[in-house]
């Protein structure tokens, strides 16, 4: 690098578009590689997903002794023999209606005159079907039409018309007869030869697969890949028997209803189930076109679409759930994208291989730390914690979408957890790119409005007394996100009465909560005086700067318990003095301090004595927990 320093400051600005091109241009060259090697590519592919099927397999052969050789050629050939039947079934299955479709003709151009009468009032279904029955006139010209006389091709100027055989070479000709049926041979065959050398060298690609990922950590990377091939053995195994089981009983039924080859139908909708979302749709749409054209009325075309409305949402809604959890563990966006761009590269072929590699991506993503990108950009796990999202929208001052996300919490939970468990999480954050100098006087002062009127609106509710393990309902990233927040603890449904509290906490506000000197102290206070108000005990809330400047609070004669409320970092000599100003201005008075972040007990308790303090805790459900149990003892 040059040792000019306005050259270098260029060099280092110019940086980031550097690693952006090399980045698109890796992207782009993968992409073409995969799109020209498809070829190879596929069959590979095919093997190494094909291999994920029949490992149980080879596993429950070796527990009999089998030798390994002879268990991977056995279950090898027994799976592509029950494929080749499948394939000769659907060719025989496609010949025949082929075969049958010119006896449907009449049908169908009985229900489009049907259709244009029906529509004759409707302007628009009149033109529609108008223009299909001019294309389908268009497509089918009438040979009766006499040609006039006195024109080429009439019976008085006949065309002459020699006949003579193509001059093709025997290359030519091989090449023309052999080729579709060498294509699909040779790719067959290449799946048979991967398959058979995945299963023969599982070990050693497994052991391959470690060194690549890693061996910093030789047992965290092998119970981790050990746990991605077993999740991806059982879930195309769920996948393969669910989409069969949905076939069998699509074939069944177009069989029971009377539709002509149900065998056809039903092996496509196992295929197609394979395709994300439009898999079923496109499974439907011949077996109704077919329906329409063998009835002369609508009765089988509608017993068709009940069919596949009745057993799709079944299969999907009630089955899969059962099976492999409630998603592949893909978000919707990426399994849209994933079929376009596999469906692009590899043809139809990569659509119905879309879900399966990117199901492979996202588990290499969650269990490989290099590649945690593909979970982010792939999986349907929340990019951000609960916490980060709600620090997030208290940047973009947009305190709304975190008022929803509470109110979802509190459908399930307590408000003091959502508060201990997000807000106080995402005040932290606050208060460290505070001490870091991240955050200027407008940007301090746009995130703390924020957060006093989340702090409002949610105090607002009603007191939420049903516990649960999380939330129940709304949108499902906000839910999975929410899973990770332990129980609500039993005292959040505490709330006492004016007769269950003795003589001095029965005044009107009988708790003082006061606020350090940091911005973000007085959200944290604010919180902590709202949930002793929700359960019995009602708070002033006051900050340090106020009590300095000689404001007192309303009747200090009235306070049973003082909390003082730390966010950011103090020294504990000024806690000190503020405990022993607080015992010396109102006698008696318990004193809790708050110090709002994680510590282990030993700490806990040495800072306790240290302090002078009657209770000291790193949590508002612990601060409740205290005051309530003040409330009870005094």
């Amino acid at each position: 690098m040059s040792d000019d320093p306005i050259t270098a400051r260029l060099l280092r600005q110019a940086m980031p578009v550097f690693t952006t091109l090399a980045s698109c241009l890796l992207v782009i060259t993968i992409a073409a590689a995969l799109y020209l090697g498809r070829d190879i590519f596929v069959p590979v592919t095919l093997a190494i997903l094909l291999s994920f099927v029949l490992v149980p397999g080879v596993r429950l052969l070796r527990r009999i002794r089998v030798p390994r050789a002879l268990a991977v050629l056995v279950v090898v050939l027994t799976a592509f023999g029950a494929l080749l039947g499948v394939a000769l079934l659907i060719a025989n299955e496609t010949a025949q209606l082929a075969a049958d479709l010119p006896r449907y003709q009449v049908t169908m151009r009985e229900k489009i005159g049907s259709l244009k009468e029906a529509t004759a009032g409707s302007g628009t279904l009149s033109r529609m079907v108008d223009m299909v029955q001019d294309l389908s006139a268009e497509l089918q010209p009438d040979l009766k039409t006499p040609i006039p006389e006195g024109t080429a091709g009439s019976a008085a100027h006949p065309f002459h018309v020699q006949i003579a055989s193509a001059k093709a070479g025997l290359l030519g000709t091989l090449g023309a007869v052999a080729g579709p049926i060498l294509h699909p041979l040779a790719t067959t065959g290449l799946i048979l030869i991967f398959t058979i050398f995945i299963l023969l060298q599982r070990e050693d690609l497994r052991n391959r697969a470690i060194r690549l990922a890693g061996t910093g950590d030789l047992r965290r990377t092998t119970a981790a890949i050990d746990d991605a091939v077993g999740r991806l053995s059982r879930f195309f195994l769920a996948q393969l028997g669910l989409n069969i089981a949905y076939g069998i009983v699509i074939g069944f039924g177009l069989w029971w209803i009377g539709l002509p080859n149900p065998i056809l139908f039903g092996v496509l909708a196992t295929v197609f189930r394979f395709v994300p979302y439009v898999g079923a749709v496109i499974s439907t749409v011949l077996p109704l076109i077919v329906a329409a054209a063998v009835d002369p009325g609508w009765t089988m075309a509608i017993a068709v679409a009940a069919l596949f409305l009745i057993v799709e949402p079944i299969a999907g809604h009630v089955i899969e759930p059962l099976l492999y959890g409630h998603s592949t563990g893909l978000s919707p966006i990426a399994v849209i994208l994933a079929a376009t761009l596999w469906a692009f590269l590899w043809g139809p072929i990569g659509l119905v291989l879309a879900t399966p590699i990117t199901v492979c991506l996202v588990v290499l993503g969650r269990h490989i730390d290099r590649l945690w990108y593909l979970d982010v950009i792939l999986g349907d796990r929340p990019a951000l914690s609960p916490p980060e999202i709600f620090y997030q929208r208290m940047l973009a001052g947009d305190p709304a979408e975190a008022i929803d996300q509470g109110q979802l919490f509190l459908k399930a939970r307590a408000l003091v957890t959502y508060y201990d468990e997000v807000v106080l999480a995402g005040l932290l954050m606050a208060q460290e790119d505070l001490s870091r100098g991240s955050l200027d006087r407008s940007r301090q002062d746009e995130v703390g409005t924020a957060l006093r009127t989340v702090v409002s609106r949610l105090g607002a509710l009603p007191v939420q007394r049903r516990t649960g393990s999380g939330a129940s309902a709304g949108n499902s990233e906000t839910s999975a996100a929410f899973d990770a927040i332990g129980p609500d603890r039993q005292v959040a449904a505490t709330v006492l009465s004016p007769a269950d509290l003795p003589a001095r906490w029965q005044a009107p506000r009988p708790v003082l909560c006061v606020s350090s000197r940091g911005p973000f102290d007085e959200a944290a206070t604010l919180m902590l005086g709202q949930i002793l108000g929700r359960h019995g005990l009602s708070a002033q809330v006051m900050s340090m700067a106020q009590l300095r400047r000689g404001e007192t609070p309303e009747n200090l004669s009235g306070i049973a318990l003082v909390c003082f409320s730390y966010l950011e970092p103090v020294s504990l000599s000024q806690i000190r003095l503020n405990v022993r100003q607080a015992r010396r201005a109102i006698p008696g008075v318990k004193v809790l301090v708050g110090f709002w972040r994680e510590r282990d007990p030993a700490t806990i308790d040495r800072l306790r004595r240290t302090l002078s303090a009657d209770a000291l805790v790193t949590t508002l459900n612990g601060a409740l927990d205290a005051a309530l149990t003040f409330a009870r003892r005094a």
